[in-house]
């Protein structure tokens, strides 16, 4: 997006589109990119950034601040997280506008002193507080935990725009349209979930508070701080927040294993037999070896069962399997029905490290459980179908329709 855009009254767009990043937060990969979302908006007496952007593009940012101010000065600086991507340009927004203020929660204010050193010129909000600009009264929320503890959202009252960070984003650049209405659904709901299960996930308690808490107000747009701007429906992306956060699932599975000579992907392709025969049509095999992580998280928050399937690597846990299953930990999915399966040669550990995963993680889990000694004979990959038609009965019975 090359200048930017009015997306409301007196509100544009700001930010930047990033194919240059390979990995968010050097964890998780970008194959579509992922975008910074900020915004200006501009009352008859004072003008407000909502957020910056990462530190690479500020170029970019400041010639699109400045087109949208059209030779104003800009006033003050919400900050509605700390987070480098999208507070990354405080310092330079200070030097190009001195006596600008800072606006945050006082669990901004150490964040904002840590990385940039400011304390002077600055304005602590709190839940329920207002900044009057002069046809546009800016109204702060803080959303603790979601996914930093001085998260807040922003809501403009005279246009109803909810200014979300990272709560409704996701990853993704921008194709062409900013909107919902610009898009394909498909796409920009797959990438928003993955971005859910990558970033969110573990606070979906946080989330469903939150919701409660932005639940009164007159809500018209949400524009977040990645990903798709929404302005067509807003009801539907609340709704997909409230479906993920209370961990409602679609009738489908996914079946991950981690496999050095194939014997293990043999078991899990068992598996996948076992749940077609079931009656099960969304089926998703995933080598965690291969995959970014992020996919299978996306897929496990998508889907009411899944099985995990590994080999013993150096008497534990195949690694990239133990890493799914540390972040699976970290995230405590509910609602949802697991099957485990391990494999050995020379010595165990696969299968009793994912005992032990499932015995954490508290889920409803189906048999048999599999163990496979060097490669799996026919009787042990029919045992593997029989976890498959298993876990397909279990998903059959207690499933949420994805909504169309």
């Amino acid at each position: 997006m090359y200048k930017a855009l009015l997306v409301n009254k007196d509100t544009w767009w700001v930010g930047v589109n990033d194919l240059e990043t390979d990995m968010f937060e050097s964890l998780w990969t970008l194959p579509q990119g992922v975008a910074y979302n900020a915004y200006v908006v501009k009352g008859t007496s004072a003008t407000a950034a909502i957020d910056t952007v990462k530190g690479p593009w500020v170029d970019e940012y400041f010639r699109k601040v400045e087109e949208a101010l059209e030779g104003r000065r800009l006033d003050y600086l919400v900050v509605n997280h700390m987070e480098p991507d999208h507070a990354g340009l405080i310092s330079q927004l200070r030097s190009r506008w001195p006596g600008l203020k800072v606006v945050g929660n006082p669990k901004t204010m150490p964040l904002l002193k840590g990385y940039h050193g400011v304390e002077q010129d600055t304005v602590t909000v709190k839940d329920g507080d207002t900044l009057d600009l002069g046809g546009h009264v800016l109204q702060f929320f803080t959303v603790p935990m979601l996914h930093w503890p001085e998260s807040m959202a922003t809501f403009d009252t005279s246009t109803g725009v909810l200014f979300s960070n990272d709560a409704f984003g996701g990853f993704g650049v921008h194709e062409g349209g900013l909107f919902d209405d610009q898009k394909n659904r498909a796409r920009w709901e797959d990438e928003m979930l993955r971005y859910y299960a990558a970033i969110v996930a573990r606070y979906s308690n946080i989330v469903q508070v939150a919701l409660k808490k932005l639940g009164g107000l007159d809500i018209k747009n949400i524009f977040p701080s990645h990903g798709t701007l929404f302005r067509t429906d807003v009801k539907q992306v609340i709704g997909l927040y409230d479906r993920w956060s209370r961990y409602e699932a679609e009738r489908g599975a996914v079946v991950a294993y981690g496999s050095m000579y194939g014997n293990t992907r043999r078991m899990a392709e068992g598996v996948c037999a076992g749940l077609a025969e079931a009656g099960i049509e969304d089926i998703h095999l995933f080598d965690t070896a291969r995959q970014d992580l992020s996919f299978i998280l996306r897929d496990i928050w998508r889907y009411k069962g899944f099985a995990l399937l590994a080999c013993t690597y150096n008497t534990q846990l195949f690694p990239a399997m133990e890493s799914l299953c540390s972040k699976l930990l970290n995230r405590m999915p509910k609602k949802r029905v697991l099957g485990i399966a391990g494999s050995y040669s020379w010595s165990k550990g696969a299968l009793t490290a994912l005992q032990e995963f499932a015995e954490k993680v508290k889920l409803e889990k189906v048999g048999p459980e599999v163990e496979v000694y060097t490669s799996p004979t026919p009787e042990d990959l029919a045992r593997c179908a029989e976890m498959g038609r298993n876990l397909g009965a279990a998903i059959l019975a207690g499933t949420v329709e994805s909504p169309n």
